[in-house]
């Protein structure tokens, strides 16, 4: 079992940075840990994760969007920049065993997850 804890997220205008922190309960070195949001009315989509040192992103935050990982701290960050209203949301923390997978295949389908956190609200204004 792992728990995860989002935290990072508040309301910042068009432009503006974020970064959002995940917590995990154990060592997470082994984990694939993605970044999925859910705007209203919308599917759950993946935005970035990470397995090892390999990275995926989805189109739409590819060179605004930086996911990187401190084991030491157990914490997985999203680094968000130029921020547009269209990446409002609620974002969620995800982690899975599961690195044999391809972090592109797994990052695509929020199926592929076992343990999420409660997630951390994003607003972006125009």
């Amino acid at each position: 079992q792992v728990q995860l804890v989002e935290s990072g997220g508040g309301l910042v205008q068009a432009g503006g940075s974020l970064r959002l922190s995940c917590e995990a309960s154990k060592f997470i070195l082994n984990y694939n840990i993605g970044w999925f949001r859910q705007a209203p009315g919308k599917e759950r989509e993946g935005v970035s994760c990470i397995s090892g040192s390999t990275t995926y992103y989805a189109d739409s935050v590819k060179g605004r969007f930086t996911i990187s990982r401190d084991n030491a701290k157990n914490t997985v960050y999203l680094d968000m920049n130029n921020l547009k209203p269209e990446d409002t949301g609620l974002y969620y923390c995800a982690a899975d065993g599961d690195t044999n997978t391809p972090v592109q295949a797994m990052c695509r389908d929020r199926l592929w997850y076992d343990y999420w956190g409660q997630g951390t609200q994003v607003t972006v204004s125009s």
